[in-house]
């Protein structure tokens, strides 16, 4: 997810912004509050529990163990902080080479506050600025220009804008390899745009009087090519540097390309085909144009890229056709935010008159209004076409993107899978970033086989196309349960009063409303997950949520027991936290489990509010990014807009324990809560803060651990910008040691 704050090129600029800065953040934060079920939220679970009178009656002595019940670690300790050994299944597929013991403290001095326009990273350590907004992939393709006069068509060959989610694919001569350094492709997400900052017109928006009211603005035909192109995946190939120390990238390498909005894509699983996805575009309904609004990211254990579709809300017009509609369908798209006389904010794609007469429909198809008889005469379903995890082989490029439909539509965050095992199920965790939403997981019917390393997208459908999607719900004793999508059972059928459903397709296309009718537990946005490769413990960032202790239907509880006062007003908790779970017998296809809430994040100086124990090294505020290296170090990022009066958005490196090692505590509201092993210098501690007005997210590591991938969002200022120029960019940061060892080589002295 990110926080955008539209910041103008320069003063004569300044008005043209202005008319952006509402309409434009609708696109780019799309923080839903489109649940309008009565499912029991998190909070109250936590709350209700902790606030048994013989729950809490011993106090902070109670112990974890009671509370929870006993529960194994995978590996070995000596101690709360002391060395593990990583245990990750089967090892072909860990993308690591060397030493994969965890380090028992964090031996780098702490990275200070800082809200300067520039980055600073550890010392020791070099972070440098690489393939920034419009960087050329080929030659013949003229380098960025600080007045952005760029066309639109060559972003089909340029980096595109506000990098996220990506991974490291080492490779050896023509052939992904797991364990390789020396060379490798990167590859990354496009989440969104900038538009004041992308178009030499700034975010022009024309009059057409002689239009319907609704569809008044226009905006001009190259802009919106250009944000189409800037949106998606980059794949560039990278090499080491004859120094040894970082990468470059191979310009004109065959394997370079970007994958845009207007891509075509392969819809495959249980939707592929369905009435639902049918559009002017293609009858059949096996193909979409375009991914969108990419941002987490995730590798598949057969060695292919994993992006996922988040906002695909704000790309989408509607206008009044809810009349030309049965109230399941309308119920349908409003459960994704999209309301009748949705025509008017956000990107505005479909407004250019002009069209490329090579494409059919080039931005009609961004309007999902009922306008011809049928389905197939309009684009009333392409809606129903996005929000999925899309597998990419960066190795073929020619090679389809697909949308793996079994895995749910929703506003994936990222896609995470458990370590595997020979003969047993592959597992994927997954969460959906919008208020009031739900954690899911799905777990694939075809049993993992080391001889698929390798297969590219034949492996995925053998993986993704079939299985059960499960949704979570925390029950109030501590335990937990995964309960089936599935058709035709607990209420997901025809009978449904709400919103019937007459397939698989229904309840995958739907899988909100579905998770709606089983009872999912509501979430306070649910983002990146990741999982130990020590325990086998699965993490989630809860980024933040304005609404907590100021709404009534969300009291303050013992999972956010703080509600900050900011200038005299109630702001409810603006700083967020990471909870964890750990599967019945660490099985990660079982139905059950185990919770806890491993950190708050939290200004030091709130005493009162800081459960966590945070000091000026390590304090933090909504936490999102959320990366195991596979060493077993948790990587934390922040997208805040809370605490930047004080520092930057950051990354932090962290040593986790495991569920159950924490205590009950008092926060100044009088809620009592439980949560992690307190956070120490020795477990957790800032590791680089960006540059000022920036999201820190997108995060991989090479198998040698020597390098370490960052993206940066959204900057002020003029960061990124080439030399004499304006226009800041966002871009990856490339963090190596001065001397060449390994990332956090101090830890293990």
């Amino acid at each position: 997810m990110t926080l955008l704050s539209n910041k103008p090129v320069n003063n004569d600029q300044q008005a043209n912004n202005n008319q952006i800065n509402n309409k434009q953040n609708l696109a780019h934060e799309v923080i839903e509050d489109s649940n309008p079920t009565n499912n029991m939220d998190f909070q109250t679970i936590i709350s209700r529990r902790l606030n048994r009178r013989s729950l809490l009656k011993g106090g902070t002595g109670l112990t974890a163990a009671a509370f929870f019940g006993a529960l194994p670690l995978v590996g070995h300790t000596k101690g709360a902080n002391s060395t593990m050994t990583v245990r990750s299944g089967d090892d072909a597929t860990v993308p690591a080479h060397g030493n994969r013991s965890r380090p028992e403290t964090l031996k780098f001095t702490a990275v200070a506050h800082s809200t300067a326009a520039e980055m600073s990273v550890a010392d020791g350590y070099k972070a440098e600025m690489i393939l920034p907004l419009g960087t050329p992939l080929m030659s013949g393709i003229e380098d960025w220009k600080d007045n952005r006069e760029q066309s639109a068509e060559s972003f089909d060959w340029r980096m595109g804008d506000n990098h996220d989610g990506m991974w490291f694919f080492g490779k050896t001569g023509n052939n992904y390899d797991v364990k390789a350094s020396e060379s490798g492709l990167l590859v990354m997400n496009h989440e969104y745009v900038n538009s004041a900052e992308l178009s030499p017109f700034g975010y022009d928006v024309k009059k057409d009087s002689s239009a319907e009211p609704i569809f008044q603005e226009v905006r001009r035909a190259t802009d919106v090519r250009r944000e189409v192109n800037c949106h998606g995946v980059a794949v560039v190939e990278m090499k080491r540097r004859a120094s040894g120390k970082g990468y470059e990238m191979v310009r004109d390498s065959k394997y370079n390309r970007r994958i845009t909005s207007s891509t075509t894509s392969q819809l495959t699983g249980p939707v592929a085909g369905s009435d639902l996805v049918k559009t002017k575009f293609d009858p059949t309904g096996l193909k979409t144009r375009g991914i969108n609004n990419n941002c987490g990211a995730g590798l598949s254990p057969w060695g292919t890229y994993l992006t996922t579709e988040e906002n695909f809300l704000g790309v989408f017009a509607r206008g009044k056709d809810a009349s030309q509609l049965s109230a399941a369908q309308n119920y349908g798209r409003e459960r994704y935010g999209a309301k009748e006389d949705h025509a008017t904010w956000g990107y505005l794609w479909h407004t250019p008159k002009a069209a490329d007469a090579t494409m059919a429909d080039e931005f009609a198809r961004w309007n999902m209004t009922v306008a011809g008889k049928t389905a197939i005469d309009d684009y009333r379903n392409a809606f129903n076409t996005f929000g999925y995890i899309t597998e990419i082989d960066p190795f073929d490029k020619n090679a389809m993107p697909q949308k793996r439909t079994a895995l749910g539509r929703f506003a994936h965050e990222n896609c995470a899978f458990a370590p595997v095992k020979q003969g047993r199920p592959v597992v994927f965790y997954m969460g959906d970033d919008s208020r009031g939403e739900y954690i899911y997981k799905f777990v694939s019917k075809a049993k993992w086989s080391k001889s698929d390393i390798g297969g590219g997208l034949k492996a995925g459908d053998k993986y993704m196309n079939e299985g059960t999607l499960y949704t979570a719900i925390f029950n109030e004793d501590g335990s937990g349960t995964w309960q089936p999508l599935v058709y035709g059972q607990n209420g997901l059928d025809n009978t449904n009063s709400v919103l019937p459903f007459n397939g698989q397709d229904d309840v995958l296309v739907f899988a909100r409303a579905a998770a709606d009718v089983l009872g999912a537990t509501k979430m306070d946005r649910p983002e990146w997950v990741s999982v130990s490769p020590v325990t086998g413990e699965v993490y989630v960032t809860l980024t933040n949520n304005k609404n907590r202790g100021v709404d009534d239907d969300q009291p303050v509880s013992a999972s956010n027991p703080r509600s900050y006062d900011v200038n005299g007003k109630a702001a409810g908790n603006d700083n967020g936290h990471i909870i964890r779970w750990a599967e019945t017998n660490g099985d990660h296809a079982a139905t059950s489990f185990e919770w806890d809430i491993y950190l708050f994040a939290s200004p030091s100086d709130k005493s009162s509010e800081n459960l966590s124990g945070l000091n000026a090294n390590n304090d933090l505020s909504s936490p999102d990014g959320l990366f195991f290296d596979p060493r077993g170090v948790l990587w934390i990022q922040t997208d805040d807009g809370a605490y930047t009066d004080t520092t930057n958005c950051m990354l932090l490196a962290a040593l986790p324990g495991k569920v159950n090692d924490g205590s009950v505590k008092t926060a100044s509201t009088g809620q009592e809560t439980r949560i992690g092993l307190a956070a120490t210098d020795d477990n957790l501690k800032r590791f680089f803060v960006g540059p000022e007005g920036c999201e820190v997210t997108g995060i991989t590591m090479t198998p040698d651990f020597k390098t370490l991938f960052i993206n940066i969002q959204h900057p002020g200022n003029a960061w990124g910008a080439v030399k004499g120029g304006i226009t800041p960019r966002s871009a990856t940061v490339m963090i190596t040691k001065n001397d060449g060892d390994v990332i956090l080589a101090e830890s293990f002295s």
